[in-house]
């Protein structure tokens, strides 16, 4: 029999007697050896809890580790704060932070003024984080007033974080508060700096990544590998933005307020034209018969080949799609994952002998009936009426997830094909230190576009998500380096636009669907966004593609 006192604790289907006000973290002390990795956040009945939080009364707890995608959030918003402290530790109050992007399996980081960034410098700042997790200091959350936090963010001279909070509707923010730094971030944290225990400084180009450790591997911090091309097209968008005077969603919310969103749009969309028409121009002196595109789910890949083959027309070339998915194989031999459904995102979904036959077939200048795929049936069919024949001023153009994989050309030689990579790479971050994660955005667009165009809810779309992902890291990522091109389909001013039309359909999921945390989230994320209408995007844009009214019908 308890203590009057006692609470009833629930962890693993097993029921446990602790003293009122007692830890999360005390209570997972009891249970971390029953974990696979560090136990670093909690649910306490349905609910996100940091380990800092007590209990007064009875409770179902669940722990959830660095193996969990909200545990590896909390681990690397940890590693920001303490990385932001020992910047200014080692180099001074008035040295500034700026979480770029992500890289890799870290952030690139930048520190203004020093650029690049001194060996030595970085050496003393990682060993300062290292001493920091070593002495395994509390870090103190605390609720503010939103006034009080600007006030506290401009004198310490993070401006930026100052100007998000100009735009919040909340009357009180949470801060974090590690020994003389306080911050704000975008979720929940670590209740110490001991959980931090593993991460990388690793000089890179102007400034540097921290490299952590990833959800597949939470005790290993995996060796860096630069996708240098990716780089590239995020700091060029990135230095674009910056000249616009637009890196974050408080400069972005301000230009709205200010009255000169439109100029924003159009210089925006028309930057992309540009970027479009001048991969056009190198097709068009590369000589190359065969255009491949392929990227992540909810890229813009559909409208993007369209703008890309208007492009090829202004240039004297005549592009011919050819969709991929009319080389399904039939659906009897439609490889199974391990769960036993179909898995039609497998290379080995496709006939690539007859799609390879075909297209050698059509640059040889032959006359060929190329399959449509009968997605009722599962079956190809012929007799159609669809032939095709190219010749010299013909490009085809193909979309798919594998186009850049050559397993799927292996025929086509390597100087016929001109590969491209498309992603909503955002530039855009909510602050110096909170970065907005480029699957957000298109998570967003997603949810958008499948309520519009395919009658399905924002429940569903979140819960196939982690799916859609897991395939693009097998048969999307490790390719893209291999593109000749790659195309930044992101917006700068996107999700002020998408706000209007994500917010109801995440409204829609209810507290005991699986999903709603997830679009509690999302939600929170999308009110640091002034929005804006749509009615002047233009009808060609890449937004069209998610929020309706395209001149490509897509």
């Amino acid at each position: 029999m308890g203590e009057i006192n006692d609470i009833q604790v629930t962890v693993l289907d097993e029921p446990g007697e602790y003293p009122k006000g007692v830890s999360l973290e005390e209570i997972a002390e009891d249970f971390q050896a029953r974990y696979p990795h560090k136990i670093i956040m909690a649910r306490v009945n349905g609910k996100l809890r940091e380990l800092h939080k007590t209990l007064n009364e009875d409770a179902l707890v669940e722990f959830m580790t660095t193996g969990d995608k909200i545990g590896e959030q909390a681990y690397r918003r940890t590693a920001t704060l303490m990385l932001t402290k020992s910047v200014k530790d080692v180099m001074g109050k008035d040295a500034k932070l700026v979480v770029q992007f992500s890289m890799h399996k870290g952030y690139y980081c930048e520190i203004k003024g020093h650029m690049p960034i001194d060996v030595d410098i970085l050496k003393n700042v990682s060993s300062h984080m290292k001493d920091l997790a070593a002495q395994n200091i509390p870090i103190i959350k605390h609720t503010v007033s939103t006034r009080e936090a600007a006030e506290i963010f401009e004198a310490n001279g993070m401006h930026e974080k100052a100007r998000l909070l100009k735009y919040r509707r909340a009357s009180r923010v949470n801060m974090y508060q590690l020994e003389d730094i306080s911050d704000y971030y975008y979720g929940y944290m670590a209740p110490s700096t001991g959980y931090i225990s593993r991460f990388e400084l690793i000089p890179y180009r102007e400034g540097f990544v921290i490299q952590m450790p990833a959800i597949e591997a939470p005790e290993i911090v995996q060796e860096f590998k630069p996708s240098e091309k990716i780089f590239d097209v995020l700091k060029k968008s990135t230095v674009w933005g910056e000249r616009l005077g637009i890196c974050n969603a408080g400069q972005l919310n301000e230009c709205i307020s200010n009255g000169e969103f439109m100029d924003l749009m159009l210089v925006s969309e028309a930057l992309q034209e540009k970027n479009i028409a001048d991969i056009a121009e190198d097709i068009y002196h590369s000589g190359k018969r065969i255009v491949l595109i392929a990227g992540p789910s909810s890229s813009g890949k559909t409208t993007f080949s369209h703008r890309l083959s208007v492009q090829l027309r202004a240039k004297g070339l005549k592009p011919h799609p050819i969709p991929v998915d009319n080389y399904f194989v039939d659906r009897e031999k439609t490889p199974r994952d391990e769960d036993g459904n179909y898995n039609f995102e497998c290379l080995e979904a496709l006939n690539i002998e007859q799609l390879n036959k075909d297209l050698t077939a059509l640059l040889s200048g032959e006359r060929v009936e190329l399959p449509i795929f009968n997605f009722v049936s599962g079956k190809s069919e012929y007799g159609k009426n669809n032939f095709m024949q190219i010749g010299a001023e013909d490009v085809l153009v193909i979309e798919g997830i594998h186009c850049l994989n050559d397993a799927l050309t292996n025929a086509i030689p390597k100087e016929d094909k001109y590969r491209v990579y498309i992603s909503a790479l955002t530039q855009l971050n909510l602050d110096e230190h909170n970065r907005i994660a480029t699957t957000d955005g298109r998570l967003i667009r997603r949810i958008v576009r499948d309520a519009a165009r395919r009658g399905t809810q924002a429940a569903h779309t979140i819960a196939m998500w982690n799916s859609v992902r897991r395939g693009e890291e097998f048969n999307i990522f490790p390719y893209q380096e291999n593109a000749d091109a790659q195309f930044n389909s992101a917006l700068i001013y996107e999700l002020s636009v998408l706000k209007q039309f994500a917010e109801p359909l995440l409204f829609r999921i209810q507290p005991e669907q699986p999903e709603y945390e997830e679009a509690k989230r999302l939600l929170k994320f999308l009110d640091y966004f002034v929005g804006v209408t749509s009615e002047n995007i233009p009808k060609n844009s890449i937004l069209r593609e998610f929020i309706g009214g395209s001149y490509f019908n897509v």
